[in-house]
């Protein structure tokens, strides 16, 4: 940018920041015009999340750092915590203002529209970061927004509240935004039995989208755990929300419209699924427990669990489909030395009765997967899961 340009870009800059401020201030809250939709996914799974978004129809998805961004108003912010799938949170950034010294983060936090979104019956949390400002002080700073929701707009605080207020600072800018999912969206509601070292349902659902299941085909994980792979399988064959079970933070939002909400739920397509998704694992109280997770989430009609080990595992009659396994490895449950022959089995099984079939496998250990004797695609981008980096691995259909 030249010396002659930088003045305008700062003049337009400004003029939008006070417009946009002075719409909020105004009280466009509460209407469903745009604004900023920041929908959380886990970091590496972005492009994913992004065609999903692309596929329900939400317009214009801009991938970034840690997620997806969209345009859209609280229709949307609903749409999204019910039907999407891959995402872990959807948070609304509703305003934002520049903010030098505390002094002032106060007298604009003050005049902030907050009571066109937030109820005084329904306590909140804040949440602060600061970064590259001259605010740089987080609990000075969350003082200051505390203070402004509960002396000038009656706002109840509370350590405890589902209710999360989320505000970062960066380069002095305000954002604020607010958490309208609660907890986080990979607890759908109806999986209540997990075994060791889980796989998140949100997880699950974009490595499947990335295996290019496409809700036709067979599915099939040997070492299933509690079915997760399987059920998130069976709801997008069946056309299930992922948030049909559950309750949402933006309930208690002032901006909440319950009877505009119900209307966007339903339950399925109308179509039975065409294929059959099949688990099996060696560990039986596994296997209770993903029947009953299956029976939860009304899709037992369409899963079958047995109790045997990986090696064992034989493909379903019909046309070949997925298979798709989340084994154990060694940052996760052990000594990854002792996994090479489960590994090892696992691979040849595959290699010797699933011809047709295409396998994913999900695991930190690029040696473990090599060890399979797989014919696996170039390796996939990491993706962080509970405190480590994983990698989806991937075959064409075995021949």
């Amino acid at each position: 940018m030249t010396d002659v340009m930088r003045p305008f870009f700062v003049r337009l800059r400004c003029l939008a920041l006070v417009s946009a401020v002075g719409s909020i201030y105004a009280g466009r809250m509460n209407t469903n015009d745009p604004f900023e939709i920041f929908l959380v996914c886990a970091p590496g799974l972005e492009p994913a999340l992004c065609q999903e978004v692309r596929d329900l129809g939400f317009a214009d998805p801009n991938v970034v750092p840690g997620g997806v961004t969209i345009m859209g108003g609280w229709t949307d912010v609903w749409r999204a915590n019910l039907e999407l799938r891959g995402a872990v949170r959807v948070l609304a950034r509703i305003g934002s203002f520049m903010a030098f010294h505390l002094a002032q983060l106060d007298k604009r936090a003050r005049k902030f529209a907050w009571g066109d979104v937030l109820r005084r019956d329904i306590p909140v949390k804040v949440q602060v970061t600061c970064k590259a400002s001259k605010i740089y002080h987080a609990k000075a700073a969350s003082q200051r927004i505390e203070t402004a929701l509960t002396e000038s707009h009656g706002i109840t605080l509370s350590d405890e509240a589902g209710l999360v207020v989320k505000v970062r600072i960066h380069d002095n800018e305000v954002t604020i935004s607010l958490d309208t999912s609660g907890e986080a969206l990979h607890r759908r509601g109806h999986k209540e039995a997990v075994g060791k070292a889980p796989m998140r349902e949100n997880m699950a659902a974009m490595f499947l989208r990335q295996c290019g299941f496409d809700g036709v085909e067979p599915v099939l994980d040997p070492m299933c755990g509690s079915g997760t792979f399987l059920i998130e399988a069976a709801e997008i064959a069946a056309g299930l929300q992922p948030g049909r079970s559950r309750s949402f933070a933006f309930q208690d939002l002032a901006s909440y419209e319950p009877s505009a909400f119900d209307a966007l739920r339903r339950e399925g397509n109308g179509a039975s699924p065409v294929a059959k998704f099949h688990g099996s694992d060696r560990d039986s109280g596994a296997i209770r427990n993903a029947v009953a997770n299956a029976q939860r989430a009304g899709v037992s009609g369409w899963t079958e669990f047995a109790c045997h080990g990986a090696g064992e595992v034989r493909p379903p009659d019909g046309p070949p489909g997925l298979v798709i396994v989340n084994p154990p490895y060694g940052g996760r449950i052990g000594n990854k030395k002792l996994l090479y022959a489960l590994y090892g089995t696992f691979g040849q099984t595959m290699l010797t009765h699933f011809k047709g079939w295409r396998v994913g496998m999900i695991t930190s250990e690029p040696a473990l997967a090599k060890s399979t004797g797989l014919p696996w695609q170039p390796q996939g981008p990491a993706v962080a899961h509970g405190g480590m980096k994983v990698w989806l691995w991937q075959t064409p259909p075995l021949r």
